[in-house]
């Protein structure tokens, strides 16, 4: 951590010296400071720091709450040790995910708050007992391993009580706002915030994308909104689809747009998403996260883990999920719904998306919500809030 400390003295040494922006980043993505950082930011903010911090970028967001495009980072400063803690923890679960060392089902990233300037992975194995191949454990140098058997169970337990899905009372007179029922072929769900893509001409529809359990392939398959009076109103039909990170993506057909509000107890604005160091930056500061599905309402509930990787239901791992809450947070019908948290900076009622929820625990000794962070999808599709 020291020698971490005095790389960044040297290189603010040599920037206020006269070190051009090139030869800066080229000098920082050789030095193994800030390797998922340093592309992102510049000079100015580099210099902005004082001696023993660096800066991250913590969210996403619009400087005009009406239009997508106008997304800019937002960074903040951080201590150094804390950050090459969590920096080395993400290495150590990204091995973990790369080997997948036989009786691995998943694992995820703990940052400490900033006081302590740790971090932990916690990494699930099969209750057969596996044990941990030694070159991990060598690589873990300073971070610390939480081991955790599970028994693997075919079927889910139960849940919350049923009740009644949360249907818009009326046909809208405008955009749709998430936090209700949406309807499938097969099944009912939560009508995410509206997405957005540079190659859409519009605003997009969202929802699980296992709630289209039932049909073979979803290319055309419609989305509804049911409303309270019996009717339900054809939103649009599904043009892409993305079974690892469980989210079906909907054009819609003219009639009505996709709404950047989410209806809790009050109405909340989604002004941009959080990167991983922004959900890094909210354990570390003890915050919560909180969600609307159409099922069990409006929750909230700590982060247990960022960066995750779940190999629990699938022939396939998922990566860069969040898990929070607790089992009883999420139910059937909640699935396509968002984790979100206030945008510290921006007006009463404006907030910032963590992720979509697309599943609970339904094993013994654990209890989380988890599903796929909205950076992983901008990252690997070009989705964004």
């Amino acid at each position: 951590m020291e020698r971490l400390v005095h790389r960044l003295t040297t290189l603010r040494t040599r920037l206020e010296s006269g070190m051009d922006r090139r030869e800066f980043l080229r000098t920082v993505a050789t030095s193994g400071y800030a390797v998922g950082v340093a592309h992102l930011l510049g000079v100015e903010d580099f210099l902005g720091v004082d001696d023993g911090e660096v800066p991250i970028v913590t969210a996403l967001v619009r400087d005009d709450p009406d239009d997508p495009s106008s997304l800019r980072e937002r960074t903040r400063s951080v201590s150094a040790e804390w950050y090459a803690a969590v920096e080395k923890a993400f290495e150590l679960n990204e091995l973990l995910a790369r080997v997948g060392f036989t009786g691995y089902l998943g694992s995820a990233v703990v940052p400490g708050d900033y006081d302590s300037a740790t971090a932990s992975v916690s990494i699930g194995v099969s209750s057969e007992g596996q044990s941990i191949p030694e070159m991990i454990e060598e690589f873990a140098d300073e971070v610390s391993i939480d081991t955790e058997g599970i028994i693997r169970l075919e079927r889910m337990e139960d849940g919350p009580d049923f009740t009644e899905p949360r249907l818009m009372e009326r046909l809208p007179d405008g955009d749709v706002p998430s936090g209700f029922a949406c309807e499938t072929p097969s099944s009912v769900a939560t009508l995410a915030p509206a997405l957005y893509h540079p190659n859409a001409n519009g605003p997009l529809f969202a929802t699980a994308e296992h709630a289209f359990k039932s049909t073979s392939t979803l290319d055309g398959e419609t989305l509804g909104l049911p409303i309270g009076s019996g009717e339900t109103l054809e939103l649009g039909t599904v043009v892409q689809s993305h079974p690892i990170e469980d989210v079906a993506v909907v054009e819609p057909n003219g009639g009505v747009l996709p709404s950047s509000r989410i209806v809790a107890p009050s109405v909340a604005r989604v002004r941009g998403q959080y990167t991983k160091y922004g959900l890094a930056d909210l354990i570390a500061r003890d915050e919560e996260l909180e969600k609307v599905g159409a099922l069990t309402g409006h929750t909230t509930g700590r982060i247990q883990g960022i960066d995750a990787v779940t190999c629990f239901t699938d022939d396939f791992c998922r990566r860069g999920q969040i898990r929070w809450g607790g089992e009883m947070d999420l139910t059937d019908g909640d699935s396509g719904s968002v984790s979100y948290h206030p945008d510290p900076e921006g007006e009463d009622g404006d907030v910032l998306i963590a992720g979509f929820n697309n599943a609970r625990t339904w094993w013994p000794g654990q209890s989380y919500v988890w599903g796929v962070s909205a950076y992983r999808l901008t990252e690997q599709h070009g989705y964004h809030f």
